[in-house]
């Protein structure tokens, strides 16, 4: 399931982070050895595959540094299961809130999602013929018994000319290579045909009861839905539209679900990835047991600690061990400090990487270099309406240091201040296209322009208090 080809070295890990996430060296780094070391363990001796457990991560910096995209974009490069939660979530002032196993099952629900998307690509052009010929079908029915057109006894003679079709049978199949012929050169997609459409049934029971948890419950209504007759209803839709409504459905059926599940509990276990954020919001300040929400943020913990330990959690698609799933945990830790954690749980995060906040020049970078940098995304938007936004660099150094600043003189919410800056900055033009702005226009962002009409983000304390 893993090989060379799909797993990149720790340095073609790092420069594939380089192009979405700008600074945080120390995190790309351990994030990729952590990402090869999957790799790793699959080629190691089979006795010892079992024993090589992941070096959780422990992210600590201040928000909008980049813990989440880091996170995010890593399992995008290793085509992993992710899921991310917040660990504030697990409480509610002085009790449990959500059953912290819902990670685990999310985990495998998203397994399942893209082992499902990739075999529905794998069987596309099967599934496309049969589509057609449904298609076919209702556009010309096939006629099932041959009849024979000679008329046997009124004077009718065995030998057809080449022109004439023998049978009722060998004129709809002409007719049928002709109209296959249309679909396919895309003659009739506009053309409105009826076709049934399976329809999920709805078992309109909702299952509650004391003591059960979200997989139980839907465990139990997929039984009974299960047990219901399966419905179908016609539908009149255009031949475009059918196709993608009908491809869908046959691509499901030529699935083997079991061979998914299967496939998709492998997946998670030795390849998924969860992200607990908020970490810190479970830690006690303290470092001790209390009473009140003390209490519940230190039982949060603990109900943590089996999961990220390696435990077995029952899903609905099969059972699944968590031991070799990759944890990486993340907060800012303003008021409660890592240590705060309990020691067991301190133990199954041996890697600590601090985020260093964002400086004037990161601000800079963020806006000019990455892939899906702001700039480029206003840039596009603009596009759209054929009208060409453009930035001087000097511009870019203005908007980062004014972003700079607020951070500085309100509250440090780190990259997230480039959205609140930059929607300032071109909220007026983004109202004015196209109306007074017209297509083929050319707008170029200057210094001037953003010393204008984001200084007084700055200047003015008070709004200032009101801006994200």
């Amino acid at each position: 399931m893993l090989d060379s080809s799909k797993y990149l070295t720790p340095r073609q890990i790092v420069a594939e982070l380089d192009k979405y996430i700008i600074g945080q060296h120390d995190a790309k780094r351990n994030v990729a050895i952590a990402l090869r070391n999957r790799w790793r363990r699959m080629h190691a001796d089979p006795e010892m595959q079992k024993e090589i457990v992941p070096n959780n991560i422990l992210m600590i910096g201040a928000t909008g540094v980049g813990k989440t995209e880091i996170a995010r974009r890593l399992a995008s490069i290793a085509d992993a299961p992710f899921t991310k939660v917040e660990a504030s979530k697990f409480t509610e002032v002085g009790y449990v809130g959500r059953d912290v196993e819902s990670m685990v099952r999310d985990l495998v629900e998203q397994a399942v999602n893209m082992v499902k998307t990739r075999k529905k690509e794998e069987v596309k052009q099967q599934a496309a013929l049969l589509v057609e010929e449904v298609i076919l079908d209702a556009l010309i029915p096939p006629i099932s018994q041959p009849g024979n057109r000679d008329m046997v006894g009124f004077g009718g003679n065995n030998h057809s000319s080449a022109e004439m079709p023998d049978s009722d049978l060998e004129l709809n199949e002409r007719t049928r290579e002709r109209f296959r012929q249309k679909i396919r050169n895309g003659e009739l997609e506009d053309r409105k045909i009826d076709i049934k459409v399976s329809q999920s049934p709805s078992s309109g029971v909702g299952v509650m009861g004391p003591g059960m948890d979200e997989m139980q419950m839907a465990g139990i209504q997929e039984m009974i839905g299960n047990m219901m007759p399966k419905k179908t209803k016609k539908r009149k839709v255009t031949i475009a539209e059918a196709r993608k409504i009908l491809l869908e459905e046959e691509a499901a059926k030529l699935i083997d679900m079991d061979e998914v599940k299967e496939e998709a509990i492998q997946k998670a276990e030795s390849a998924g990835v969860i992200f607990i954020d908020e970490i810190d919001k479970v830690a006690s300040a303290s470092g001790k047991g209390g009473s009140g929400p003390d209490v519940s943020r230190e039982g949060v913990q603990r109900d943590l600690l089996p999961i990220v330990e390696g435990s077995t959690v029952n899903t609905k698609y099969g059972v699944i061990k968590t031991d070799h799933i990759l944890f990486i945990a993340a907060g800012a830790f303003h008021v409660a400090k890592p240590s705060d954690l309990i020691p067991e749980l301190q133990g199954r995060f041996p890697i600590r990487v601090e985020l260093q906040s964002l400086s004037k020049d990161d601000f800079y970078q963020i806006l000019k270099f990455p892939k899906n940098a702001l700039t480029k995304q206003y840039e596009e938007l603009l596009r759209a309406e054929g009208v060409e936004l453009s930035f001087t660099d000097e511009a870019l150094r203005k908007l980062a240091e004014i972003s700079f600043e607020v951070n500085a003189e309100v509250e440090n919410i780190g990259a997230r201040r480039l959205h609140t800056v930059m929607s300032r900055l071109l909220n007026d033009i983004l109202f004015e296209v196209p109306d007074t702005i017209p297509p083929n226009a050319h707008l170029m962002i200057t210094p001037e322009l953003v010393e204008e009409r984001l200084r007084d983000m700055v200047k003015n304390r008070d709004l200032s208090q009101y801006i994200l």
